[in-house]
């Protein structure tokens, strides 16, 4: 390769080392399922050994031993993320197992439709507790860990479209915790940048996960839920919704070096919906 004039320029990374995480530890919350076990299978493949975590025990024991078949290194953890104690258990648990702590992904969330008005103060307070409360704590262990191990670091949160625009009525708790928590990473990622860790965020639009499909069980009486879905996609400029896989592909860039020059940045992605 040269440059403008001839003069002979430096070869470029290859593309298959700045994508590989061989020798990284990465923990994923929410991993059991949906997008999480997305973000864990792309950071698996790329060489990563991923902690599993999950609310569900049992459900990280199954997608832990799902990436374990297929020849990657993952171990399951239970954890609440809005839980001081589980959260330092969960990196304990990475560095026992693996060594460290290299890349970091907040996915734990949720997101039950209750409008202000008829919404109690728990629950309310549930929802500020995992979404961002969850982030912080995860946050500030993983980097504690990050810092003792003097070699840096990725953090990713995976927030949402609506961190920067309101999607539904009945989400005014979810809103809130997300736009949060797209003010907490911008604001830490200052604070880490110095010791080399990289703090950057997922806005996913519609996604298909299990999660989707469990709140049809929660849709009152006389609602159209196929007539409501085809009007959500009907928004969307590529007419569909996403698929978990394609989160998990923009983690896995933002986890590797192909990302070496990002902090305090926010990937939003999908389909085009904040077009409309």
């Amino acid at each position: 390769m040269t440059q403008t004039g001839g003069t002979p320029a430096q070869r470029p990374v290859p593309a298959t080392t700045l994508i590989d995480l061989t020798g990284r530890t990465a923990i994923v919350t929410g991993a059991a399922v949906g997008i999480g076990y997305g973000i864990a299978y792309r950071l698996a493949e790329a060489g990563a050994a991923v902690v599993v975590a999950d609310l569900d025990g049992a459900a990280a024991e199954l997608a832990a031993k799902q990436l374990v078949d297929v020849g990657f290194e993952a171990v399951p953890v239970q954890a609440d993320v809005a839980d001081e104690e589980d959260v330092r258990r969960m990196v304990r648990a990475a560095v026992d197992r693996f060594g460290g702590v290299h890349i970091l992904v907040n996915n734990a969330g949720i997101y039950p439709a209750i409008p202000v008005l008829g919404q109690a103060l728990a629950d309310f307070r549930r929802v500020i507790d995992v979404n961002l409360t969850g982030v912080f704590l995860c946050v500030r262990e993983a980097a504690q860990q990050m810092i003792v191990q003097g070699a840096g670091g990725r953090i990713i949160t995976v927030t949402s479209i609506d961190a920067l625009h309101p999607s539904a009525v009945g989400l005014a708790d979810y809103d809130a915790s997300k736009h949060g928590v797209w003010g907490f990473t911008k604001n830490v990622a200052l604070e880490l940048a110095p010791h080399g860790i990289a703090v950057t965020a997922i806005a996913p639009g519609g996604i298909a996960t299990p999660g989707i499909t469990a709140r049809a069980g929660a849709v009152p009486e006389g609602i159209d839920l196929e007539q409501l879905a085809a009007q959500f996609v009907a928004r969307i400029p590529m007419g569909r919704l996403g698929d978990p896989d394609e989160i998990g592909r923009v983690a896995l860039f933002l986890a590797s070096d192909l990302a070496s020059y990002m902090t305090g940045a926010q990937v939003v992605v999908d389909g085009g919906a904040l077009l409309r």
